[in-house]
């Protein structure tokens, strides 16, 4: 296979790398999820998907699903997975001296200190519409002359609780200033920090990549197949779930209503190569820069593993596997948190600085991911009967066979 088939080994094509930054920018916290489903995602869905195709929206969140065989529930169902929902902070209080007090969610507070934020506040007059706030930062300590010494060596670190979004209010009437704003507790807090090429050659850096690009990748796919003239035996559901930083709970719901017999998740993975400070752990050395990684463990199916890894081989498309132990950490457990019988896994890229305003990608790693599940999807269009596939094969571990020494000659094919 030539290089110009392989997608994958080639320099992202700016287009869409645009629509990246544009599904990534939409501003989506945990519960407000609708300015990427509907206000990127939608429309995109809309611009390529064939007559018969069917968006399916929902009630209780802002998740959707684009669905290729509406009705077919003979066929064998796929739902492809990533979440719209970025990890958030929350106005908590309002200080007398003008200070918004805010909680910190999943990040760390020690990352959050001087950069700027977008402030969300639903209109008090006009229910159902917002305002942005820009401009504001994210303090803690104020100058380092106001710090304690334990602070100022590092041996002493930040308290969430120390947490507050400044929007230099000064004068008279402070709490009041912010008041008169209408921003109330609860109201969302995101970065203002949309991706940006980096420095070495095909690396993006930016927040939020966990997970807009999972919802990139899914809506990648959704178009090669929809280019490829779309399944015959396999009912796709390219779905675009909420709610994942805080339980995975709407992907949960998507399951239990569309019942799909295979769920493939799409999030971000770690490069634990470049981790700092985790060299005891014996992490699997995933690394960002060496394609796609795939789950193993959990309730990860040996059977569709077994078909992605051979896919991966054949269109020699780079993969990682990745350790997840009990749980996958991601929408990959959909199914059994639902209690539907599938199959299921997790697909995912090496990032670095996961859940901090600097996360830092390679595109190469996420044009592997998309092109190995386009082509996963397509294999098990082309098994004679995907449902027996998975019934009648699970691993028998009673008929292993005896493995002897091998010796100590390294293959041929080790470095390939």
């Amino acid at each position: 296979m030539s290089d110009t088939s392989k997608p994958w080994n080639s320099p992202m094509p700016e287009p869409q790398f645009d629509l990246m930054r544009r599904i990534l920018s939409a501003p989506s916290p945990v519960g407000l999820e609708g300015a990427m489903t509907y206000g990127v995602l939608k429309p995109h869905f809309e611009s390529f998907a064939p007559a018969e195709w069917k968006l399916q929206q929902f009630m209780g969140h802002a998740g959707v699903v684009l669905d290729t065989h509406p009705g077919r529930d003979d066929l064998f169902k796929v739902m492809i997975i990533g979440h719209a929902d970025k990890i958030r902070m929350q106005v908590r209080s309002i200080g007398d001296d003008g200070k918004i007090w805010i909680n910190t969610d999943a990040f760390l507070p020690n990352v959050l200190i001087g950069h700027e934020v977008t402030l969300f506040s639903e209109d008090p007059g006009a229910q159902g519409s917002y305002r942005r706030i820009d401009g504001g930062t994210v303090e803690a300590l104020g100058a380092i002359h106001f710090s304690d010494p334990a602070q100022r060596s590092g041996e002493k670190g930040i308290k969430k609780e120390q947490i507050y979004l400044d929007l230099q209010i000064h004068g008279e009437n402070k709490k009041q200033q912010v008041e008169n704003l209408g921003v109330r507790p609860g109201d969302s807090i995101i970065f203002n920090r949309p991706i940006r090429h980096g420095f070495s050659p095909d690396t993006f850096y930016g927040a939020y990549l966990d997970n807009g690009l999972g919802c990139f990748v899914t809506a990648e796919v959704a178009r090669l197949i929809a280019e490829a003239g779309g399944t015959e035996q396999v009912r796709v559901l390219f779905t675009i779930a909420s709610y994942e930083e805080i339980g995975r709970f709407g992907s949960r719901v998507m399951a239990g209503e569309m019942r799909p017999d295979a769920i493939i998740a799409v999030d971000v993975n770690h490069d634990y190569v470049a981790a700092p400070g985790i060299g005891d752990r014996r992490m699997q050395p995933l690394e960002m820069g060496k394609g796609f990684t795939m789950s193993v463990g959990a309730i990860a199916s040996e059977q569709l593993n077994r078909i992605i890894e051979t896919t991966a081989r054949v269109q020699d498309i780079p993969m990682q596997r990745d350790i997840v132990g009990p749980d996958t950490g991601t929408d990959g457990m959909a199914g059994v948190l639902a209690a539907v019988d599938c199959v299921a896994t997790s697909i995912g890229f090496p990032i670095r600085n996961m859940h901090t305003i600097s996360e830092t990608g390679y595109t190469k790693d996420v044009l592997a991911a998309i092109h190995a599940i386009t082509h996963t999807v397509q294999a098990l269009d082309a098994l004679p009967d995907p449902h027996r596939e998975f019934r009648d094969n699970h691993p028998r571990l009673d008929q292993a066979g005896a493995l002897e020494h091998q010796g100590s000659e390294k293959p041929e094919t080790a470095d390939k």
